[in-house]
């Protein structure tokens, strides 16, 4: 994967996610009117970040509702904090000063995970690791979505699953996201794999809609795969490719 210069169009993912201030809103609202890529990657943005949502949040337990109200008359309302005035900064500089984080997917899922995790100490450690993982998912997630040369493709496999790849050379990861993704059948499972000068390397296993990492190193890889191979995945692939996707350069 190639390094891009950050520029006005690596800022669709910050504002697809919520996470430009008002001033820097408006100046990349002005550029989209001008733009039709970006208002397509924009809008392709938002249905991931909604599939990263739906697939990482948690219901909350039946009693938080009580123990959120029981608590309120407890909790002292803060002053609101106003911000020292200061110059806006270029629009181009937004992404090279601060790491944007997964600002709409994780909203959603970290209040749920925030919730979730108090209740969870009271009921065993396993579940307050899985809230971990999911959180260090999220965050890893949230980096790739946010890098400044965050690149996106979009293909639909062989079982009509929609997916999506995102990669970022910077961060050194991609992550993958399927919807519709029909069951695999007992004993069966969806494998990734990140192809290499021909050579297709396991990088996960994925059974239901949602995102997931790619493990292994994507630097050099040319394409992602997907296939269906037995419960607990190959060391290479045994069945016809659902999905070959190029990776976005």
């Amino acid at each position: 994967m190639k390094h891009h210069a950050t520029d006005v169009h690596t800022l669709t993912a910050a504002y697809a996610l919520g996470a430009l201030d008002p001033t820097e809103r408006r100046a990349f609202e002005a550029h989209l009117h001008a733009c039709e890529a970006c208002r397509q990657d924009a809008a392709e943005f938002e249905a991931t970040a909604a599939r990263l949502a739906a697939a990482a949040s948690q219901p909350p337990p039946a009693t938080a509702k009580a123990q959120v109200m029981a608590a309120i008359d407890g909790v002292r309302q803060l002053p609101p904090r106003l911000p020292a005035p200061a110059a806006a900064p270029a629009l181009g500089d937004v992404l090279r000063r601060r790491a944007v984080p997964l600002a709409l997917a994780a909203s959603v899922a970290a209040a749920a995970l925030g919730g979730v995790t108090v209740w969870q100490a009271r009921n065993g450690q396993d579940l307050e690791q899985q809230a971990r993982q999911a959180q260090q998912q999220l965050d890893t997630v949230g980096a790739v979505l946010a890098a400044p040369d965050a690149r996106t493709v979009h293909g639909r496999a062989a079982n009509g699953a929609l997916t999506t790849v995102v990669a970022s050379a910077r961060q050194n990861k991609a992550v993958f996201t399927a919807a519709n993704l029909p069951a695999p059948g007992a004993g069966k499972t969806y494998q990734l794999w990140l192809g290499h000068d021909g050579t297709m390397r396991p990088a996960g296993l994925i059974d239901h809609d949602g995102t997931v990492v790619l493990a292994g190193d994507p630097a050099g890889a040319g394409a992602v795969g997907l296939t269906l191979e037995p419960a607990g995945g190959s060391p290479q692939p045994t069945t016809a490719p659902l999905l070959l996707l190029t990776l976005p350069a």
